[in-house]
């Protein structure tokens, strides 16, 4: 599959772009805020020798007080006003938006090319909505489990994906069949997210879990950057290292065998690299919506099908989409801060709207 000339010089564009994109939204997140700060302290706080020049300080971000400890790090001296609130709050809080946008983008892309429909993401076949109320029964019934989000998300991620193909699975499965169960395991999922409100007795238990499924980056810091950074590293090297299958799987399945792939097999296999990445995205960010959606259709246009360019595309058009409606969400009713989902729905309500608008057949890739 190749892509049209005109798309060959696209994805350069579309990298600096997105840089672009993402530099200015770091700039307005950084500086802007509570306690404002001028380029000139940003910098000078990003490249401080408190931190530069003492390793305990980096370590201890990005291991955790309690390796830290395990390690035998000495104590370092405490870091000045504006070098702290850079490096503790607004740093983590940028670092999470990458790496969530990464993983939504590539979960979508997955989950689209297997399926055939451009319109598939991670809500679409249940997978966010069965890792979001797994979250939901720890943060409500069970917070004990806290510490083992991760691991929770991708379990109710995958018993979800599961129960959609069980439903889907009729003498094998088709792209169709597998959007079809995804909505109904979504809308079953979203039904007991509703009705474990009623059973938390703290509101404010109720005010913060309802605040993350909204989907938020709000108080993201280290902790949630070592929680998504592993699993982001792995899904970009597996992304990258089968963009082959999904060439191959968008031929169709009569094709796709006739090639001598196992269609249901490697359509398995890719679904569960998808569902690591949806879940360790609603671990940390909460349910995010749109993003799986709008920037694989959008790389898409701009860079063509192939995987490998599609990829790399969503690599730096997932972030710049996430950090820039984080950076809205947070400064534009400040010193009020909206749920990033509550924008990227937005979003994705308009991008809706242009398709049907625009294009005579929807849903097809």
């Amino acid at each position: 599959m190749i892509a049209p000339s005109h798309n060959r010089n696209s994805l350069p564009l579309l990298i600096l772009a997105s840089l672009g994109i993402i530099f200015l939204s770091a700039i307005a997140q950084i500086t802007v805020g509570s306690y404002s700060m001028t380029c000139r302290e940003v910098f000078a706080a990003i490249t401080s020798i408190q931190v530069w020049q003492q390793p305990s300080v980096l370590l201890r971000l990005l291991l955790g007080e309690h390796l830290s400890h395990a390690f035998g790090l000495p104590n370092p001296t405490p870091l000045e006003t504006t070098t702290l609130i850079v490096w503790n709050v607004r740093l983590p809080r940028l670092l999470v938006g990458v790496l969530v946008g990464i993983n939504l983008a590539y979960s979508g892309s997955i989950f689209q090319a297997i399926t055939r429909n451009e319109l598939a993401s991670p809500y679409l076949l249940g997978v966010s909505s069965g890792a979001g109320l797994a979250i939901l029964i720890v943060l409500v019934l069970y917070p004990v489990l806290g510490p083992h989000l991760p691991l929770v998300a991708m379990m109710g991620g995958s018993i979800a994906f599961l129960l959609v193909y069980m439903i889907a699975w009729h003498h094998g499965t088709s792209p169709i069949r597998l959007v079809l169960a995804g909505v109904i395991v979504a809308a079953i999922a979203g039904s007991l997210q509703t009705a474990i409100f009623f059973l938390a007795k703290d509101l404010s238990v109720v005010q913060n879990a309802l605040a993350w499924t909204t989907g938020s980056l709000t108080g993201a810091d280290w902790n949630q950057v070592r929680l998504i950074l592993p699993w982001t590293v792995i899904i970009v090297i597996l992304g990258l290292s089968s963009t082959r299958y999904l060439d191959v799987l968008l031929l169709g399945d009569p094709a796709a065998k006739a090639l001598g792939m196992s269609v249901e097999r490697t359509r398995f296999l890719l679904a569960a690299t998808a569902i690591i990445a949806a879940s360790s995205s609603v671990a940390v960010a909460g349910l995010v919506g749109f993003v799986g959606l709008i920037v694989p259709h959008v790389a898409r246009n701009l860079v063509g099908s192939p995987h490998r360019r599609l990829l790399i595309g969503c690599l730096f058009a997932g972030p710049a989409l996430l950090v820039s409606a984080d950076a809205v969400a947070r400064l534009a009713f400040n010193p009020v801060q909206i749920p990033v989902g509550i924008v990227t729905g937005v979003l994705g309500g308009i991008f809706f709207l242009y398709l049907m608008r625009h294009r005579r057949e929807i849903g097809k890739l």
